[in-house]
């Protein structure tokens, strides 16, 4: 017997709850539980809560329910601070939305602003995006606010430490005085409170606390170490622990490049996230690391925030962090969604007092290890491990794309291609419906259509011999997001 959807309790909509269930949503978390039924009365929120407690899903889930999808402009907008945080949180909202067909432009710096300026001008519901990018297209004309009911700032406190404060304000100040703002963060500052007194009415403040700074589920470990040992310490440390999926944190930029290149030159396979990558090569290399390509993520502390990586099991300091909630942050990696994890911290002598500084912050006393040695490990696990043929893991929203077809169709808006042209066409099929089709995009050249409920082939096939626009066009089948 399938198991009852306890999001069900929400009153949302078929859709909605379709989906949820497709994404394997069937329990609120505790910041969901609180967020949604406040979220669908309209009432401004000020959420407090840490990495890892289904914050996004809890505005997303309103969001899409609420959304009006004959509307030809944006309705909802969700600033996020950072180009990853960005690309993860539009994924999510797609994939809530999906059964609804919501349309949801992701907009950041570092890609090609043509494309984005293209997907604006056709319909969109939900914009995503970092508050300098969204900036640049208010300024060109490509956005428009006007029609915006639903604000979202996420990671607020980050987005103020990353200097965004003048941005987000003036982003508000193009917004409709009349419309729900919800704000989320990990910490509330004075910065913070000003934000939400200037721009937000009588606001219901939720704060998910946990009874001590980190997740009780993580066990925490510490080696002491001398520098000129440290990289063989964390050798050692590698080889006995053989984790499944780890994040390494470095101080800096140059050490993220010096780790990686002696595991590399030690066979072991790993993936590099700095600041100094390009946008491409970041988002290439979350994507790698999530599909499981590899199972070492080294990277600075830009990656410890937000972004969502459910199968951590350790997290390495190697560089111990110099911010009492730094280490919260990048322990509050692993343990995630219920499961156990473990944080190990490499500590030199000079890092001795901002160790028992994060003691007294989290409340707990770090388990001083003693680290084998090498001859006294057996490593034929971890070796086995590293020469291993890789087994991709299916992202999160492949489940979907069990039941969806994406066609690309050979014209566009050069040859006058409308919506209505390709609804029509599709439509005309025998057992073929508008409750079908999917989201529709149409480029230059080119237009894409999603075919719903398993009809993807059917339509493919009929549309082979059928007029769209006056002429019979190339259809074939690619691949979705």
């Amino acid at each position: 017997m399938s198991q009852i959807n306890k999001f069900i309790s929400f009153n949302l909509s078929k859709e909605i709850l379709e989906a949820l269930t497709m994404l394997k949503y069937l329990e609120p978390t505790k910041i969901q539980d609180m967020v949604i039924p406040k979220a669908l009365e309209g009432i401004d929120i000020v959420g407090k809560s840490k990495t890892g407690t289904g914050k996004t899903a809890a505005f997303a889930i309103p969001i899409c329910e609420q959304i009006i999808w004959d509307e030809y402009l944006p309705q909802a907008l969700i600033l996020e601070p950072t180009r990853e945080l960005a690309v993860q949180v539009k994924t999510e909202v797609f994939h809530i939305g999906r059964k609804k067909r919501l349309k949801v432009p992701v907009l950041f710096g570092g890609m090609p602003i043509d494309k984005q300026t293209t997907t604006l001008k056709q319909k969109s519901h939900v914009v995503v995006g970092t508050p300098g990018r969204i900036l640049d297209h208010l300024r060109r004309g490509n956005l428009k606010l006007e029609n915006i009911k639903y604000l979202v700032i996420d990671e607020a406190d980050l987005m103020l430490d990353m200097g965004f404060q003048e941005e987000v304000s003036e982003i508000i100040r193009q917004l409709p005085d009349k419309r729900q703002t919800m704000l989320f963060s990990a910490t509330m500052s004075d910065a913070i409170e000003e934000l939400v007194n200037e721009n937000m009415t009588n606001p219901l403040t939720i704060a998910i606390e946990s009874t001590t700074q980190t997740v009780s589920k993580v066990k925490e470990e510490l080696y002491y170490v001398d520098s000129e040992e440290k990289y063989h310490t964390f050798f050692s440390i590698l080889l006995m622990e053989n984790p499944k999926d780890c994040m390494i944190f470095c101080a800096t930029r140059e050490m993220v490049n010096t780790l990686y290149h002696k595991m590399t030159r030690d066979k072991i396979k790993c993936g590099m996230l700095h600041g100094e990558l390009d946008q491409r090569q970041r988002l290439q290399v979350i994507e790698e690391f999530r599909e499981g390509r590899f199972h070492f993520l080294i990277c600075t502390d830009v990656a410890a925030r937000g972004i969502d990586f459910d199968t951590i099991t350790h997290v390495i300091h190697y560089d111990f962090p110099t911010g009492r909630e730094t280490y919260v942050h990048r322990t509050g990696r692993t343990g995630r969604n219920g499961k156990n994890g473990k944080a190990i911290s490499l500590v030199t002598p000079d890092e001795e007092k901002m160790k028992k500084m994060v003691e007294a912050y989290t409340l707990r006393k770090l388990e001083e290890k003693v680290c084998p040695k090498r001859e006294d490990i057996d490593e034929k696990a971890f070796w086995k491990k590293q020469s291993e043929k890789t087994v991709r893991k299916e992202r999160k929203g492949a489940v979907f794309n069990k039941t969806i077809t994406r066609l690309c169709i050979g014209g566009g808006k050069k040859s006058k291609m409308r919506t209505v042209d390709i609804v029509g066409a599709i439509c005309s099929i025998d057992d073929i419906s508008a409750e079908d089709i999917g989201i529709i995009d149409i480029r230059d050249s080119l237009s894409y259509v999603e075919i719903l409920n398993n009809k993807g082939n059917k339509v493919m096939n009929e549309l082979q011999n059928k007029t769209i626009k006056g002429k019979i066009r190339k259809v074939k089948t690619v691949k979705g997001i």
